[in-house]
């Protein structure tokens, strides 16, 4: 007994040590297959691999290797992965945000230096990092640059791998397909041959790129998600580059105009210029226009009284030195374009007609003279000078100057301080005051020609000896004391003001814009997803179909679509009827119980797909 019972433990024993073998062999080839497919599935994206530099420690020292070639190779991994280049997006947006509230000496010096003088105790913190020059600042270079630099380095290896994929066919079934995140299967009595074939066609019809691989057909459909990915990047550079050319040549300066006085595209026609620092001035196109005319209606009655509805420069035109001459019409947001220069439409404004005369008569000077308006009536203020031909009683040669004070509608005596009530020339009234004496033009320095410098002249007394000054309507005028002259207010003019810009890559910039557009939505609403159908003959000789499909992200409309694969592949492929034999004894399985089990004898929907790992 003792030696049957010991070869008893003997054999239980030897048992139990090969199925845990057999258990631990099973164990170790699931997760092999489990690691198979999550690489079926990682293959999905092209984005580069993050790879960890290899370390000493991991070979049992425990200091890191890394040289200056590893450390060299792990600052450009960081630098062209998409998260840095995202952070280097933010970066640049958000150093966009001082050079849209902060004054800048590249658009307005003047404003600038008003900053300046009202803000002492800020100014030197904002020159310090350079926020009056955001946008030539050596912080945002640095952005731009390496934002630059990321891009391209994140591009170029994903178009790479992304062509390698192109190339390639989707890749073999996995072989457990339960395990895939939307899976159906059923049995048919069509050949395995035939399946596989329908399949074919059935994917093909839906754009899938489509092969036999084994005793499987294996499918991939998405490919424009990364495509789109890639176009958004690209399109991101295209935009970069083409935002750096546009400030390097480009060209803009404004000019005001009276009605009937025109403006040549030469450097000294400009009131003002700047230009980028590669910009060439015998670039500037030939060209030239004339104001003939400036419309301006406005909001007559109710609560938008004022309002304006009409703002058009009508001009005529020529282009080149020979051209034929043309008419056209700028209107707010609609510039006149000639080759490539844009003329914009940016302000208008009142130009009273004045002439002055010496005490003998005399015209000395008459001329419209913009004002520039302090309020949406245009309320306007500036200064009427004249240098040259004016000669007092005495017959010495000075200079005049008049501080001028003008409202198109004037509400009249008693009704509150002058400020016009409407924008249009309804009821225009001028006010001025008059100056004699130097006007400071001889110095040399620039002077605001809105400005009066009263600094070297004497007041025109009047007879109770306060300042002289006077309030005129058009066709009166006022005279000088002691017989001095006069200056008569003769009319009114309107004046336009205009920016000639000239920007290259603003088509490029608008191109890649909506390329970037595109390439975004392509990235978003597109999945990259992969199908497989498998046919093979069950040991009772029906066909077994099964179909799993894998996506690059979850969504929902995966085992949609499969579904609807599969409702497409069963019209070809239908399901076996189920065989009805009763078993022989109470509790036996059937002929077709166990194939049954293995796969079903109808479609499961891959909303009742058994869970991932779940075995028989």
């Amino acid at each position: 007994m003792s030696k049957a019972n010991s070869s008893s433990t003997d054999t239980g024993a030897r048992t139990a040590e090969t199925e845990a073998g057999a258990r631990t062999e099973e164990t170790a080839a699931e997760r092999e297959q489990e690691r198979v497919d999550t690489a079926a599935g990682e293959r999905l994206s092209t984005a580069p691999r993050e790879e960890r530099p290899e370390t000493e420690s991991e070979s049992g020292t425990g200091v890191p290797a890394m040289g200056v070639i590893g450390w060299v190779r792990w600052f450009w991994r960081q630098l062209t992965s998409m998260r840095v280049a995202l952070i280097l997006l933010f970066l640049l947006s958000l150093g966009a945000i001082p050079g849209s509230l902060i004054p800048q000496t590249s658009v307005d010096d003047l404003k600038v230096q008003n900053f300046k003088d009202q803000h002492t105790t800020l100014s030197p913190i904002y020159e310090k990092f350079q926020l009056f020059d955001v946008y030539s600042s050596v912080w945002f270079s640095a952005i731009y640059i390496l934002l630059f630099v990321s891009l391209i380095g994140c591009i170029v290896p994903r178009t790479g791998q992304f062509v390698g994929q192109l190339r390639s066919r989707p890749p073999g079934a996995p072989k457990r397909l339960t395990r895939l995140p939307a899976y159906t299967t059923w049995r048919t009595e069509a050949e395995p041959e035939a399946v596989r074939e329908a399949a074919l066609g059935v994917l093909g019809k839906r754009r899938f790129r489509a092969h036999a691989a084994g005793d499987a057909v294996a499918a991939e459909k998405g490919y424009l998600r990364e495509a789109g990915n890639l176009i958004f990047h690209i399109a991101l550079i295209v935009m970069l580059v083409a935002f750096a050319a546009g400030q390097l040549f480009k060209s803009e300066g404004g000019k005001l105009v009276v009605e009937g006085d025109g403006f040549a595209n030469t450097l000294t026609q400009y009131d003002d210029f700047k230009s980028g620092s590669l910009y060439d001035s015998d670039s500037l196109a030939p060209f030239s226009f004339v104001l003939d005319d400036f419309v301006g209606t406005y909001e007559e009655s109710g609560p938008q009284r004022g309002t304006p509805r009409t703002f058009e420069a009508r001009v005529k035109y020529t282009e080149g030195a020979d051209g034929p001459e043309r008419k056209s019409v700028i209107r707010v947001n609609e510039p006149l374009v000639v080759d490539g220069t844009k003329v914009y439409l940016i302000a208008h404004g009142y130009a009273p007609v004045v002439t002055v005369r010496d005490g003998k008569g005399k015209v000395v000077s008459r001329n419209s003279v913009p004002l520039l308006p302090i309020d949406n009536n245009i309320t306007s203020t500036g200064a009427i000078k004249v240098m040259d031909g004016y000669r007092d009683k005495n017959g010495v040669k000075t200079q005049l100057g008049f501080k001028a004070f003008f409202v198109p509608t004037f509400a009249g005596h008693g009704k509150g301080q002058m400020f016009s009530q409407f924008p249009g020339a309804e009821f225009p009234v001028l006010a001025l005051s008059a100056y004699r004496g130097s006007l400071g033009v001889d110095s040399g320095l620039p002077q605001n020609v809105y400005q009066l410098d009263t600094s070297k002249m004497k007041e025109f007394k009047d007879k109770d000896g306060e300042l002289l000054k006077k309030m005129l309507r058009p066709g009166e005028k006022l005279d000088l004391a002691d017989g001095e002259g006069s200056i008569t207010f003769e009319g009114i003019e309107e004046w336009a003001s205009f920016q000639i810009s000239q920007q290259p890559g603003n088509g490029w910039a608008l191109g890649g814009a909506i390329a970037a557009i595109a390439g975004l939505a392509g990235s978003l609403f597109i999945q990259r997803r992969r199908v497989w159908v498998r046919a093979v003959r069950g040991a009772d000789g029906v066909t077994v179909v099964e179909m799993a499909g894998l996506g690059r992200s979850e969504s929902a409309k995966l085992p949609e679509e499969l579904g609807d694969l599969a409702a497409a592949l069963i019209t070809t492929a239908p399901v076996a009827p189920e065989k009805t034999d009763a078993p022989e004894k109470p509790g036996a399985p059937g002929p077709s119980d166990d194939a049954t089990n293995e796969a079903g004898s109808r479609p499961v929907h891959p909303a009742e797909a058994p869970a991932e790992g779940a075995e028989k």
